[in-house]
């Protein structure tokens, strides 16, 4: 029977078993007396903690926990650890506190911890552990609700001014009218505004709750941890306290927590203590780790503290909300567009109120009845007010039409839209103006390894000496080569092989080459990794890096005082360490002039097929030498040849990239061969063009004057050997030649190249958290393809804001026109404030809906990229908008001065018919906008369901609006024949569109 965590007063639960009543009895009497001689020793101990001042937890409650030889209980942690002493010892890296809670290890007892084999992980001690110490997540700030969207949304200037104009005309309206017939316009206009906000309020509460979700997904990190001796990938919220957590570079700290065991382990801490310098942990001076920290150099084990809110970094990102109201460059650019085109309106609305309120004051404007509506000292002033305030309303809806704040909301939809498809395509976009960017990228510089290719690595040769090893190699092989090869896989690695009975397949983990390295060793070779491990001692490390590209250990058998370097890593740079090598018997022989050259030649030709090549080498240290890890004088184990095959479809991608201008370069840390024949087979390079300027090395590119740079720039397409310096100084250059640069990395080396890139492309699989923290977008699937996926969503978002940007300008220069004239001519505006609201709708909010919604097409691979120089609104568009302006403007006011006598209809049904066309000259317009250079704008019209479903409704609406709501909207009802003629003028939009391609630009 469990009696843990039992508060008082709660009732024992009876254990469940079928045992006879006198039998339980006993039993019982026996848990009571258990208990209370338990207690008893309990306080005894209790007493002696508090003399000795190291309280370990302060509880409110006595937990016992009592184990019979026949109970059936499952055994839960007691976790005699306080979390808040915990919490403190780490975050203010107290020693002392450390030293007297009995150091790590004795924290991993307490915590139920096995420092090799993690915590069982079964879901009763998850749930416990969870329960007692906390999950790991932090509280974040309260999203927005609807409601603050739309008091946002009517804080705007014109907004407040229209509505007072609407309640002031309400007020003059019922007071000369009556209640019955005086609130149409003033109750019609604050409708209007109503609709207008909230439709717009809605859509902003859509795209922001999207966005949140992206933000979610995007701090859903995979963690790397040991449970029941088995290395496995869970959520970072999953992670609990006893955890342990294998960290390598780049990793982000999941938790606060305490150094185990590794090597030459650095963390960058400038999260959180604002200090750029890295910081050693080791067990003796530092063990503290604090969450959101970065490891910065070498590989360790953790063992997990405090969690979630408990955590320094929980706290302080619990104050922090994301920002998710972002301003992209091209939101940045529309908002100045925004702005002038604003002052325009505002300049034309001044002289429509200033042209009214004079023909008014001076009795030029008459009534329905053609009477003056002002005579001076006989109207009155309630009449006055009246009029003015409709003139005034007349105006600041000219204004409010005028400025296309519908660009911004276009913006976002589109940028909306395409972070949601672009998630359902493997990338998911952690900055906002990472999507519009990338429509103009010129340049891609793409990593090989695990982009490029597959990342599924396989040894397919090895070779001793100069002689390759083809068949039953571990027979072949001499038995102490065997050794060295064992000692070298098993002991200088950061992978892991996990096998719980002799019967079952080994769970390999660790790095791509690792993982590929270890299943030879284990798989081919039969190799136990285990048995080295447990018989020798690691004295140094030198962990892998990609500056240096190698890693070594320096070692010692037990009982003895002698050691042995071992050295792994590109193949090349361990052969120039070697003095001497191996051959097929186990003979150690001189590595001479010809033997080098031969041995360089089997590099070459395993590069040339696309193999990595890896060497392993080896050197003894006498007991009286020096024991350092030796980087000289060393004798070759072996070569090692890994394929790692090219991604199906990369060819095709890549094709793809180059047809539509984008130029593709390769930066790898393979030599020259290796990247030059997986260059050839991606398609990168042709097989038969002269390479020499297009493929170099990265030290060749570092030590060109910066002139030889920036003119052989272009003609480089494959770097190999480089490192992440040389990665950064071609983006450099090439953002100095003018290109848009998108970079692709996964190492936290990477770093810097993708923050100077002007979109950073992470890979999801292989990536580091600091690389993902640097970059713009994610690709979560490590695939090429889904790079040339963000290509074509960036290039269609651009060009979906282009097509909206002539709809939306089309619309304003057309109503600003024929009401200023209108206002000037006859001292009316045909456009009420009502019906250009409801313009306003359309073009805004439907229109954005309409346009920003289209998906990429293969056109778009078609054209150049955008680059940096060229204008937003481009020539084509002019043309475009001009010709489509000019055709509105001449209809409109074709009917504002002959309508009544074409049609011989009065001046209600005149301006019914000049709103009537207006609105369905934006509605053919919007086709015509779906294709800026197309002749056929309806081409894929039947994929855009959302696009056909927007007109649908506007011109339902539209209907309703002329028909059924004459006072809302001011209109008459219009006959079969003036309806035709309406949508008839509307429709000749298309052939004048049509025409208008056919002029150059």
């Amino acid at each position: 029977m469990s009696l843990r965590c039992r508060k008082p007063g709660e009732p024992a639960m009876p254990d469940a078993d079928d045992t006879p009543v006198a039998k339980r009895q006993q039993r019982r009497w026996r848990t009571v007396f258990a208990a209370i001689y338990s207690a008893r020793i309990l306080v005894s101990l209790y007493k002696k903690v508090i003399n000795d001042k190291q309280i370990l937890r302060t509880l409110s409650y006595i937990a016992i926990d009592i184990h019979e030889h026949d109970s059936s209980d499952h055994h839960l942690p007691s976790l005699w650890v306080d979390q808040k002493t915990l919490t403190e010892m780490v975050r203010e890296k107290n020693l002392e506190n450390l030293r007297k809670l009995g150091g790590v290890k004795k924290i991993a007892v307490s915590l139920e911890t096995d420092e090799k084999d993690g915590i069982s992980g079964n879901e009763a001690d998850l749930t416990h552990r969870m329960d007692v110490f906390g999950a790991n997540r932090y509280q974040k700030p309260p999203i927005k609700s609807l409601l603050s969207f739309i008091f946002e949304a009517f804080k705007d200037t014109t907004i407040i001014i229209l509505l007072v104009c609407a309640i002031l005309s309400l007020g003059f309206g019922i007071k000369q009218h009556g209640v019955e017939d005086g609130w149409h316009d003033g109750g019609s206009i604050i409708f209007a505004v109503f609709l207008v906000v909230v439709i717009s309020a809605v859509s902003n509460f859509k795209q922001n709750r999207q966005f949140e979700k992206l933000s979610n997904e995007s701090s859903d990190i995979r963690v790397d941890v040991v449970r029941d001796g088995r290395r496995q990938f869970i959520s970072v919220f999953e992670v609990v306290v006893g955890d342990v957590v294998c960290l390598k570079i780049g990793d982000q700290i999941p938790a606060d927590g305490l150094f185990l065991d590794g090597h030459s382990l650095k963390v960058d801490e400038s999260s959180m203590t604002g200090e750029s310098d890295h910081v050693e942990i080791n067990g003796n001076n530092n063990p503290f780790m604090l969450s959101g920290t970065k490891v910065t150099d070498g590989f360790g084990f953790m063992l997990v503290t405090s969690v979630g809110m408990n955590t320094a970094w929980g706290k302080m990102m619990s104050s922090i909300n994301r920002d998710l109201d972002e301003e992209t460059p091209l939101q940045a650019r529309l908002n100045k567009l925004t702005s002038y085109i604003g002052k325009i309106g505002l300049t034309v609305a001044i002289l429509v109120l200033a042209v009214l309120l004079i023909r008014y004051f001076t009795g030029n404007t008459k009534d329905d009845k053609g009477n003056k509506e002002y005579i001076r000292g006989k109207t009155k002033l309630d009449s006055t007010m009246n009029s003015v305030v409709n003139i005034i309303s007349a105006a600041i809806t000219i204004v409010v039409v005028a400025i296309p704040e519908g660009l911004p909301l276009a913006v976002t939809l589109t940028l909306a839209y395409s972070m949601k498809q672009m998630m359902a395509d493997h990338a998911m976009v952690r900055k906002l103006s990472a999507c519009e960017t990338m429509g103009s990228a010129t340049t891609i510089c793409t990593d090989k390894t695990g982009t490029l290719t597959l990342n599924e690595m396989k040894v397919t040769e090895f070779w001793l000496g100069n002689e390759c090893m083809k068949d039953s190699m571990s027979t072949e092989i001499a038995p102490n080569v065997h050794e060295l090869l064992q000692q070298a896989i098993a002991l200088n690695t950061t992978g892991t092989v996990y096998k719980p009975n002799s019967r079952s397949l080994p769970e390999i983990s660790g790095s791509p080459t690792e993982k590929a390295i270890l299943s030879w060793a284990v798989l081919d070779l039969g190799m136990n990794v285990d048995n080295p491990k447990q018989d020798y001692d690691l004295i140094q490390v030198a962990v892998f890096n990609s500056a240096k590209k190698r890693s070594g250990v320096l070692i010692r058998r037990k009982n003895e005082s002698a050691t042995h370097t071992h050295w792994k890593g590109a193949a090349e740079m361990i052969v120039a360490m070697c003095s001497q090598y191996y051959d097929r018997g186990g003979m150690v022989k001189v590595m001479d002039d010809e033997e080098r050259t031969e041995i360089g030649k089997i590099i070459q030709n395993m590069a040339a097929k696309s193999l990595r090549c890896i060497a392993f080498a080896h050197t003894k240290i006498p007991e009286d030498n020096e024991q350092v890890l030796g980087e000289s004088r060393l004798t070759l184990v072996g070569l090692v040849g890994l394929k790692d095959p090219c991604r199906p479809g990369v060819r095709r991608a890549v094709e793809s990239c180059i047809d539509s201008g984008v130029n593709i370069k390769m930066i790898t840390g393979d030599n020259v061969f290796t990247a030059k024949a997986m260059a050839i087979e991606c398609g990168i390079l042709q097989p038969h063009e002269d390479v020499n300027e297009a493929v170099i090395e990265g030290i060749e590119f570092r030590n060109y004057s910066p002139e030889e740079r920036m003119e052989k720039i272009n003609k480089v397409r494959v770097m190999a050997r480089s490192s992440p310096f040389d990665k950064l100084l071609m983006v450099q250059c090439l953002k100095q030649k003018g290109h848009v640069v998108a970079v692709t990395g996964d190492g936290t080396n990477d770093a810097p190249a993708l923050k100077e890139a002007d979109i950073g492309l992470s890979m999801g699989i292989q990536g580091t958290e600091v690389a993902k923290e640097s970059s713009d977008i994610v690709i979560l699937d490590d695939n090429f393809t889904s790079v040339m996926t963000v290509l074509r969503w960036g290039r269609c978002v651009y060009n979906n804001i282009q097509k909206f940007i002539q709809f939306q300008l089309t619309a304003n220069v057309a109503a600003l026109v024929i009401n200023f004239i209108g206002a000037i001519s006859s001292g009316e505006v045909p456009l009420t404030a009502v019906q250009l609201l409801w313009v306003n709708l359309i073009m805004d909010t439907f229109g954005a809906l309409a346009l920003a919604t289209e998906r990429p097409t293969d056109d778009l691979m078609t054209k150049p990229p955008v680059g940096r120089s060229k204008p937003l609104i481009s020539n084509i568009m002019w043309r475009n908008l001009i010709a489509q302006a000019l055709y509105q403007v001449a209809v409109l006011l074709t009917l504002q001065f002959r309508g009544k006598s074409v049609f011989g209809v009065d001046e209600r049904v005149k301006n019914t018919l000049i709103f009537n066309t207006f609105v369905f000259c934006q509605v053919f317009n919007e086709f015509n906008a779906r294709k800026l250079e197309k002749k056929n704008i309806f081409k894929g019209l039947h994929k855009n369901k959302l696009f056909l479903g927007i007109i649908g409704i506007t011109i339902i609406l539209q209907v309703v609006m002329v028909e059924f709501l004459k006072r809302f909207a001011n209109t008459q009802r219009l006959n079969w024949g003036q309806w035709g003629s309406c949508i008839g003028l509307a429709a000749l939009s298309w052939p004048i569109g049509w025409l208008v391609q056919w002029i150059p630009v």
